[in-house]
Order: C-alpha cells, then sequence, then structure tokens
C-alpha cells in the first residue's frame, strides 16, 4: 500500500473537515481501519479452517458454515469501510473541480477577472450540499450495515456452539466456532466504534444547517 498516496488523501479530507469532521476522521482510521487491518483480520483468518461439526458427512460442514456465515464478518467491515470513505473523497474532488475552474477563469480573463470562488474549500452553494449529504451517506451505510450485522448475527455475538440439521448432515449435528469469544469482542468494538461514527456524523449535520 501506497501510505505517502493515503497521507495526502487523508490530509485534504482533514483541510476541507470541520473538528467534527476531524474527529470522525481520526475514529475511523485509528480504531476502525488500523483495527481491522492489524488484528480483525488475523482473529477470522481460522473462521472455515476451524468450524467443526461431530460428523463426518461429506458436504456438511460447508454447508452448516455457510447457513452460519453466509457472509464473513471481515468482507463486510471491508465493503462498509469502503462505503463510508468515499464521501468524504467527493468533498475533495468537489473542491478540486472548484480550483481547476477557477484557474481556467483566471488563465482566460488575467489577474483582474472576477474570481468565483474566493476560497474554493469554503462550505458555500453546491459544496456545502455535497458536504452536507456526504455525511448523511456516512451515516446511513452505518446504520445499514449495523442492521445487516444484527440479522446475521444476533445480538452481534457468536454462540460457542450451534446445530445444523441441513441436508446432507444425516441428523442434528453440533459445530463448535474458533474463537467465539474474542470475535464477539471485537465485532463489539466495530458496533461501539460504527455507533460513535454515527453521531459525529449527525452532530456534524445539525453544526452545519444550524451555522447556515
Amino acid at each position: 500500500m501506497n501510505w505517502g498516496v493515503f497521507e495526502g488523501l487523508l490530509s485534504g479530507v482533514n483541510k476541507y473537515s470541520t473538528a467534527f469532521g476531524r474527529i470522525w476522521l481520526s475514529l475511523v482510521f485509528i480504531f476502525r481501519l488500523l483495527v481491522y487491518v492489524v488484528a480483525a483480520e488475523r482473529v477470522w483468518s481460522d473462521d472455515h479452517k476451524d468450524f467443526d461439526c461431530n460428523t463426518r458427512q461429506p458436504g456438511c460442514t460447508n454447508v452448516c458454515y455457510d447457513h452460519f456465515f453466509p457472509i464473513s464478518h471481515i468482507r463486510l467491515w471491508a465493503l462498509q469501510l469502503i462505503l463510508v470513505t468515499c464521501p468524504s473523497l467527493l468533498v475533495i474532488m468537489h473542491v478540486a473541480y472548484r480550483e481547476a475552474k477557477e484557474q481556467r477563469r483566471r488563465a482566460a480573463g488575467g489577474d483582474d477577472c472576477h474570481c468565483i470562488y474566493p476560497n474554493p474549500g469554503k462550505k458555500r452553494g453546491g459544496l456545502w450540499w455535497t458536504y452536507l449529504l456526504s455525511l448523511v451517506f456516512k451515516a446511513g451505510v452505518d446504520v445499514v450495515f449495523l442492521y445487516i450485522f444484527y440479522r446475521f448475527y444476533r445480538n452481534y455475538t457468536l454462540p460457542r456452539l450451534v446445530k445444523c440439521e441441513l441436508p446432507p448432515c444425516p441428523n442434528v449435528v453440533d459445530c463448535f466456532i474458533s474463537r467465539p469469544t474474542e470475535k464477539t469482542i471485537f465485532t463489539l468494538f466495530m458496533v461501539v466504534t460504527t455507533c460513535i461514527c454515527i453521531a459525529l456524523n449527525l452532530v456534524e449535520a445539525a453544526y452545519l444547517i444550524g451555522k447556515r
């Protein structure tokens, strides 16, 4: 991964964010992205390999695993992080569009021409709406993924033992999940940080509307 490019993107997002936006970005980067990269991937690396069922029936273990883990936590979190950070990049692109438009206007009319955007990064007009909609979208994405996690994994917890009777299992078999307590702790940690991020987005949106 090119950390120089990533650092540039982060500094650009920070530059055009409010104080609440900077707190949100720090929370996403430190408590969600780094935890995901450093720890969470290793915790779930053995979820399929160590999913044991007390049967030797071919295909039974795979069918039961697919039923109880329709999609991995790791893949859901990766998709969530991608979707939740994209709106911030749209704000940077909008500012870059304003700057390019202003440069073309100055190139055509000289330095004495009237400036359309004296401060391209100031949240006025279309940029204000882009920033506000990005906050609503980020909060909406997090809420949707919290609901998805709740539907797939009731109460965001993983049981130690699950009972499966799906074909081709010969009868009701007991299946055991690898490290369920550790995975539950990580899941609850990500859920709590997601809720804090949602609250920050809503507070920032209320701040923008009130300031305007």
